[in-house]
């Protein structure tokens, strides 16, 4: 029945999340890049919550819901090749990521993405929970882009949610306060974002914050050439660039940051 399908579709993203901040938070700990990092548990948390309060009331498993829809009236390019489940799976992560990485840079070129995205790097503590933190009004503007791809290209349901899970455990490791080991991390940068390659994405110097857009694959930022290799020896400033040295926003001023941010793009 589909009311079960999306049980288990809206259970299997929050047991899966849970177990991903688990597991950075675990890295955190076994092998921290910064020590003394003071991370902005209450603004993060509330941001989060904020979120997931108005895409559950807005949405809840529409993802899922859709892609069932499309499934039952063979829409969708995997569906009018059709392709097999392995492969949609695949190609339906390969997909979404791609798109995620389009919608990424949007964020940092449209003006008026910028207004809420930039919430997401006013947190001056690169740490996990930084990747819970979004302003709402971006979930909400970003919920009908990944809608319209899920549809284009004819992603299953399982397909879906496959790719909620990678790319949700992948956004909580990129941002972990944590280094892979030194002879490691440029291995993994060939195919993979790292911590060491998204920390400098959220660095206070427009000329990195504009690099490295990628959430699951970094090959996205290669072909673009957004690409810039990650070093987990180096010591980064992260937040705003305007706002560098300042106190980060607290919850509060964070939801209010896009109707008050006096810098209304990240490109210069």
């Amino acid at each position: 029945m589909p009311e079960t399908g999306e049980a288990v579709y809206s259970l299997a993203r929050g047991a899966g999340l849970a177990v991903a901040l688990g597991m950075a938070l675990a890295l955190e700990r076994w092998r921290p890049h910064e020590r003394s990092l003071r991370p902005a548990w209450g603004t993060n948390a509330g941001l989060w919550a904020a979120g997931a309060v108005v895409t559950a009331a807005l949405c809840g498993a529409c993802g899922w819901t859709l892609a069932a829809w499309a499934g039952e009236r063979g829409i969708g390019l995997l569906r009018w090749a059709g392709a097999g489940t392995g492969p949609a799976f695949l190609v339906g992560i390969l997909g979404l990521d791609a798109v995620s990485y389009a919608w990424h840079r949007a964020n940092h070129r449209i003006p008026l993405l910028w207004r809420f995205h930039q919430v997401h790097h006013a947190d001056a503590s690169f740490h996990a929970t930084t990747a819970l933190r979004f302003h709402p009004g971006e979930l909400l503007l970003a919920l009908p882009v990944r809608l319209a791809a899920t549809l284009a290209l004819g992603v299953p349901p399982q397909g879906v949610l496959a790719f909620e899970l990678v790319f949700g455990t992948a956004n909580l490791l990129v941002h972990g306060n944590f280094d892979l080991p030194r002879r490691l991390d440029p291995q993994v940068q060939r195919a993979l974002v790292t911590p060491s390659l998204h920390r400098a994405h959220h660095s206070a110097d427009w000329r990195e914050l504009d690099t490295n857009f990628g959430t699951i694959f970094s090959f996205w930022d290669r072909l673009a050439g957004t690409f810039r290799a990650g070093d987990p020896t180096r010591r980064i400033t992260t937040g705003l660039p305007e706002e560098k040295g300042a106190r980060a926003p607290d919850l509060v001023q964070s939801l209010l940051l896009p109707l008050t941010a006096r810098r209304t793009s990240a490109t210069r």
